[in-house]
């Protein structure tokens, strides 16, 4: 049955929405329920409350997932662990009760997996939108000696990325246009591209460098690797000098890249932490110990010069444009 714009039935809510919470945290006093507007939580003297806030737009499947992996990698971005979300839920006309109970139920196994609680938000039908809308603000919690910054580089330090460049943008191409690459490429490469959604969290990626030593990250998403050096070198005030040839990268995410004549290096990228440090060494051991691959790919340098360099070319970084995940034709 396809519900009518507005607030869902209570009795909706009760049954597909707060049903599926669960998994409570010690900080949080006070959470979900019918009619609570606001939640509570408890704050330690020695610890700091780290927040952030992002909607999912581009991605038509596994939209839940998503919004719970997003703003968990920006709080470990801070090197803080995610301790809960607040979640709105904007629905379109002609969304029924399994649409709602199928959507809830990614965002609380995904929840469920990171020990983050559902601490409150709205659901909502609207024709304001044509899809799913989910909007999450996260909030986690760190030592306040600890906290890290996008902005905390200093010339001279080493540039590590986590994992591989891509990752999510090529999941979002494959499961969205597993028809269209049929035409070209193997069944069994885009099966295992779309299942990069498994790889996208850089929760431990971010609290392990955070513990050896990063003195700034930054979780690699909208505007992909070439993005978030720029972003990282703009709020640090550093250069940067990277070679192309070391940013870790798969071959189904080039072969889906080349399908589409997009840039992979411009192609949003959750699932890879760009980590600066002092002691790149220290830090990619710390990383490979808990069995998470890491590269070193460059350094920071003084002054603007943000540099990429391939064999005996080079080529200056320039601010970040639209995402190439944007540029894919929509789906037929």
């Amino acid at each position: 049955m396809e519900l009518k714009p507005g607030k869902i039935p209570e009795n909706i809510l009760k049954r597909s929405v707060l049903g599926k919470i669960s998994g409570k945290r010690p900080e949080v006093l006070l959470g979900s329920g019918v009619g609570e507007d606001c939640c509570v939580l408890a704050h330690f003297s020695d610890e700091v409350f780290v927040m952030s806030t992002d909607p999912i737009t581009a991605a038509e499947k596994n939209t839940g997932d998503l919004a719970v992996l997003v703003t968990a990698n920006d709080l470990a971005s801070a090197g803080a662990e995610p301790v809960g979300i607040l979640l709105t839920v904007l629905l379109p006309v002609g969304t029924t009760e399994e649409d709602i109970s199928s959507l809830m139920g990614e965002v609380t196994d995904k929840c469920r997996e990171l020990s983050i609680e559902i601490m409150g938000g709205h659901t909502e039908i609207t024709d304001v939108v044509k899809k799913p809308l989910l909007s999450v603000t996260g909030v986690g919690k760190c030592p306040k000696d600890r906290v890290i910054t996008t902005g905390g580089a200093k010339p001279g330090m080493d540039l590590i990325v986590t994992k591989a460049i891509g990752l999510e943008g090529t999941s979002i191409i494959a499961s969205e246009h597993r028809k269209e690459l049929l035409t070209k490429l193997p069944a069994d490469l885009i099966d295992r591209a779309a299942s990069f959604i498994n790889e996208m969290s850089v929760v431990e990626d971010g609290l392990t460098a955070a513990a050896a030593g990063a003195s700034a990250m930054h979780d690699v998403t909208e505007g992909g690797i070439y993005g978030a050096l720029w972003e990282l070198a703009e709020a640090s005030d550093v250069g940067l000098d990277c070679d192309l040839k070391k940013i870790p990268i798969r071959q189904e995410t080039v072969e889906i890249c080349e399908f589409y004549g997009i840039d992979p290096y411009r192609l949003i990228s959750s699932g890879s932490m760009l980590i600066a440090a002092k002691d790149g060494n220290g830090v990619i051991e710390a990383l490979k110990e808990k069995g998470i691959a890491a590269s070193y790919i460059g350094r920071t340098t003084a002054g603007k010069d943000r540099v990429i360099r391939y064999d005996d070319t080079a080529r200056f970084l320039t601010p970040p444009d639209i995402d190439e995940l944007h540029k894919v034709p929509a789906s037929k």
